[in-house]
């Protein structure tokens, strides 16, 4: 049985078999999604166990900042919870895709907040001043000021500054909206050059996709983009022609373009 804590509270999730065979991980967590949506606790504990390794591998990054991996993971549960109840179907991603950001936050926020590090009172001050400072230059100039501009003004250092910036941001969901008169989410406003989340939560996805596969499909998979050896190759260890591994690869294409 896992047990998940945090603050008293326990989140319980049974260790039994999936009742629901020869599903695909992704289809499996979209019925459960379904049943979460009806309020069925069940759906919601069997959630939690089949996404359990995904929560320990965000947990995972954030190790040695002061908080015990185990409690870690116990509250990247949390934002799993959190993620289960909001997800929205027409978002048209895969769930796992969805809920790193959810996880992810729901840790960085007790790190800032409920971890050993506190934030004192006169940075929350000054974290306060800063967002109004920046407001206020952004309507005379029309743009955002620099870090040393934004220093200047309030006559403090830059490190401090960025420290007490840091400590009175909120932690948003990648998947709100951008606003009352925007369409889209946050995660649209996104610049390109900023890929690192992104690749992140692909990768997660992309190995979840990869681990429903068959034995066979997966072997080619490993040879032809793990080992970045051609269909030739492939198809002679695999013992099968060429034209078959090409055959093979289109459907594995189209079963992880369903999927993701």
């Amino acid at each position: 049985m896992c047990i998940l804590r945090k603050k008293g509270r326990n989140f319980c999730t049974k260790s039994g078999k999936s009742t629901v065979k020869n599903m695909s991980d992704s289809e499996r967590n979209m019925l459960l999604l379904e049943r979460v949506k009806n309020g069925e606790q069940d759906a919601l504990d069997a959630l939690m166990c089949e996404n359990m390794g995904l929560i320990r591998s965000i947990a995972l990054r954030y190790r040695g900042r002061g908080t015990e991996y185990e409690d870690l993971v116990q509250i990247g549960a949390i934002g799993m919870i959190k993620a289960a109840k909001s997800f929205d179907f027409s978002f048209k991603t895969a769930f796992s895709t969805y809920a790193v950001p959810l996880i992810a936050g729901e840790i960085r926020r007790h790190l800032r907040d409920d971890g050993p590090i506190k934030v004192s009172r006169t940075l929350r001050k000054l974290g306060a001043d800063a967002m109004r400072a920046r407001e206020l230059f952004q309507r005379e100039n029309g743009r955002d000021p620099r870090v040393s501009e934004l220093a200047k003004s309030l006559e403090c250092c830059e490190e401090e500054l960025v420290q007490a910036l840091e400590a009175v941001c909120p932690v948003h969901s990648l998947y709100e909206s951008a606003g009352k008169e925007e369409e889209g989410q946050l995660l649209d406003l996104l610049p390109d050059t900023d890929e690192e989340l992104e690749s992140i939560t692909d990768r997660l996805a992309l190995r979840q996709a990869v681990s429903n596969l068959d034995e066979f499909q997966q072997r080619i998979v490993i040879l032809r983009y793990y080992k970045e050896l051609s269909q030739e190759q492939t198809g002679k260890i695999l013992g099968i022609s060429q034209v078959k591994v090409s055959r093979e690869e289109k459907k594995i294409m189209e079963q992880l373009r369903k999927v993701l």
